[in-house]
């Protein structure tokens, strides 16, 4: 074929998108072509593969220039053997069939909308997605800058003496920038407080400061209340509350089942599970083939970037939780250090008597120098592997559960001021590093009302304020256990002591000012216990909240539904105060029922775990077309539910899925002092992962994580929520365009189908 012929039958659209960027296809062609150059002479299949890409590759250009999208003589968005007219054409029975799978994927695509939007989980729903929206304590000033470096290499040779001045923290009189791109920061109060600086790794807390952020909004004329069906409804007013007219109308827990049950019924469609399992190996295919193809380039465009690499790109661990969050050796270390230096400290009150630590220890006959890794016995080994109950009990040193209230609670006879510590000892490490973020999950376990205003106490009074650390709030699903125990009579009790302290600081933040502060930092709420328990309906209709007063526990889509209604009016209550909102983000598809999945799929922001996608196509590949985050955790997987090398992390991530790379419990799975890194490190071994995808990983744990707007476009670039190439800035992620480009362009193909 002669260049300027346009493609023939010979190149489909589905050839051209296979092959990634058109523009790096096209290069790679024409290297080879003149690398086999004999004597002047091309080899003449080589020439025409050329001209052809050559041609192509001007009229995407020429389409880019007319700003229209389309190219002339090639089909974007149709989709080889689907959105073919002519194949249509050739089969109505396929072509009904497609209709009708096309129908049920846009149907429950509309249900994650409502649901979505209805709670204000979207992107630039939440109030701190503002730019402008300050930050306290405010991050550190980038430690680089581009300018700087320039001056620095034109004015005098490099030396020892550039190089450390050009690593120095930037003068706090300076505006806060993002590597060299100056923002401006809005007037606020906060501004006083920018005289308290202090280096990362040391002082942790010290830049926090009560009078700082004084004084507090006020009260709110919009009122609030708990109706019969346990859903807490917020109205503008008074008026507004006496007519019955909420801000916001909270879909019912009988809409809410009945929404479920139509995405249920579409996930076990079988033309449709057929046709996603399709689409998800022809995207696995495609990723593979466009990696041959530009693997060498990818690599190519990582040694032209600058100082960024894997280790300094930012990656947050998505889902972590805080009681486990340092190493054994970490843990070990402390409580032979308070044995040693503080023996005689009381530190419990139980059986009518006050203990210290020397006594707790005689207690169960040990002594600082018997401990040991082995006597710790907090390592998750074999024989936790589908036995929760066995795990659970890990969390307790030497098997004692009082050294687990001493050393591992918030809420004990010292104030968690153990715990405390030994928190400002990781967040010195986290700081000293860096580039590694945490987003801790921390109990709330709904069995006091005052529980909300002790948490705070605990992170406020113990300034745990750090850059590298936000918060998710965790509730365990055990509202059996507090039943039988007798400290409470109905489900209802649960959703209040949840709920009603958010409200009451929504309205009136000098209510509870400690709360008010740390909810700043809090990005939303978890949902936790063993998913492989067997939920028995034993109701044709559930009961509303009020009524559920039985032993039995209710299933997992209760427990969800009520995490939802009520944050769906919380936020909404929110946003008009201009205070933060936050998101649902449960654990799912660990184990037990898929429905869960459904669950999540239709109204939460983001999950963890997700394994049971695997064996639902239709599910995961809406996971995919909406890019739900899935923050994964295979080496915890492999000690509780699923060995490494059956785990589908890998085969998510080729197929396109928003995954990213997460720790869960250190203390049960880890051996070093940055888990996180360990966690990347396994995974590159087992899956061969390459440079670029550790680095493409680190990006989605960026955007899945519930950081500040501005501080993503300090970490990711000015245009991070763009998509493909335009929203890349591969100086701050190290992921090529190329990368991004074939990302963007392949999901929009499947979204125009």
């Amino acid at each position: 074929m002669s260049a300027g012929t346009g493609p023939t039958a010979r190149h489909t659209p589905l050839d051209l998108a296979s092959s990634g960027l058109l523009s790096s296809a096209s290069t790679e062609v024409l290297e080879m072509a003149s690398s086999r150059a004999v004597g002047g002479v091309v080899e003449r299949p080589v020439q025409r593969e050329a001209s052809f890409l050559n041609d192509t590759a001007s009229r995407v250009g020429q389409a880019q220039a007319n700003n229209t999208g389309t190219v002339p003589g090639v089909q974007i968005g149709a989709v080889a053997g689907i959105g073919s007219s002519t194949y249509q054409d050739a089969d109505p029975q396929i072509t009904a069939e497609l209709s009708s799978i096309f129908r049920n994927i846009h149907k429950i695509q509309a249900l994650r909308d409502k649901y979505i939007r209805g709670s204000l989980q979207g992107p630039r729903d939440n109030p701190k997605d503002d730019p402008l929206w300050p930050v306290y304590p405010s991050p550190p000033e980038p430690a680089w800058s581009e300018d700087r470096e320039k001056t620095g290499r034109g004015s005098q040779p490099p030396s020892t003496s550039t190089s450390l001045q050009n690593s120095m923290i930037l003068n706090s009189d300076k505006q806060r920038s993002g590597d060299g791109n100056t923002e401006k920061t809005p007037d606020t109060p906060l501004r006083k407080a920018a005289h308290r600086k202090r280096k990362p790794g040391q002082d942790i807390g010290e830049d926090f400061d009560m009078e700082d952020v004084m004084p507090l909004p006020g009260s709110s004329e919009m009122t609030y209340r708990l109706d019969d069906n346990g859903v807490y409804q917020v109205y503008q007013n008074t008026q507004s509350e006496d007519s019955g007219s909420p801000i916001i109308n909270v879909p019912t827990i009988k809409e809410y089942y009945v929404d479920l049950d139509e995405l249920l019924s579409v996930s076990s469609d079988g033309p449709s599970k057929s046709f996603a399992f399709r689409r998800l190996c022809y995207l696995e295919g495609k990723f593979n083939l466009y990696v041959l193809l530009n693997e060498y380039q990818e690599t190519a465009d990582s040694k032209k970037v600058p100082h960024r690499d894997f280790y300094n790109v930012r990656k947050v661990d998505t889902h972590v939780h805080h009681s486990a969050c340092m190493n054994q050796k970490h843990l070990l270390r402390f409580i032979k250090s308070k044995m040693k230096k503080h023996p005689d400290e009381t530190v419990m009150y139980r059986d009518g008597k006050y203990l210290t630590l020397a006594e707790v220890f005689e207690s169960i006959n040990l002594t600082a120098y018997d401990l040991s890794i082995d006597t710790l016995d907090m390592h998750a080994h074999t024989d936790s592997f589908h036995r929760f109950d066995k795990f659970n009990l890990k969390y307790n040193p030497i098997g004692e559960s009082r050294l687990r209230e001493i050393f591992l609670k918030t809420d004990n006879y010292i104030k968690g001021r153990y715990l405390a510590e030994i928190t400002k000892e990781v967040i010195s490490d986290l700081e000293s590093s860096k580039y590694q973020m945490v987003e801790w999950r921390i109990s709330i376990y709904g069995k006091s009302i005052d529980e909300w205003d002790k948490l705070a106490a605990w992170v406020v009074d113990n300034k745990l304020f750090s850059h590298n650390v936000r918060w998710l709030i965790q509730i365990p699903r055990l509202y059996d256990v507090y039943r039988a125990s007798g400290l409470m009579d109905s489900f209802e009790k649960v959703v209040k002591n949840i709920f009603q302290p958010l409200f009451e600081v929504t309205k009136d933040p000098t209510s509870h000012p400690k709360l008010h502060i740390f909810l700043q930092r809090v990005i939303g709420l978890d949902s936790v216990d063993d998913e492989s328990k067997v939920e028995r309906r034993l109701f044709k209709k559930y009961p509303v909240p009020r009524v559920w007063d039985g032993k039995q526990n209710p299933p997992y889509s209760y427990w969800i539904y009520y995490l939802y209604s009520n944050l769906a009016s919380l936020n909404a209550f929110r946003k008009q105060r201009g205070f933060n909102t936050f998101v649902l983000r449960p654990h799912c598809g660990e184990a037990g029922d898929s429905e869960h999945l459904a669950i999540a799929a239709l109204c939460c922001h983001s999950i963890s775990h997700g394994l049971l996608l695997r064996k639902v196509p239709i599910l995961q590949y809406f996971f995919y077309l909406e890019q739900i985050g899935i923050a994964m955790s295979p080496l915890s997987n492999n000690a509780l539910f699923l060995a490494y090398e059956r785990n589908p992390f890998h085969q998510y991530f080729k197929r396109g899925l928003n995954v990213s790379l997460s720790t869960d419990d250190p203390l049960q799975f880890a051996f070093t002092k940055e888990p996180l890194i360990e966690e990347y490190a396994v995974a590159a071994q087992i899956y061969k992962l390459s440079p670029v995808d550790m680095c493409e990983l680190a990006k989605n744990s960026v955007k899945q994580s519930g950081y500040e707007f501005s501080i993503k476009q300090q970490w990711l670039g000015a245009n991070f929520d763009q998509p493909g190439a335009p929203g890349s800035q591969m100086a701050k992620t190290n992921v090529p365009d190329r990368r991004e480009e074939f990302r963007y362009r392949t999901l929009a193909e499947e979204r125009n189908m």
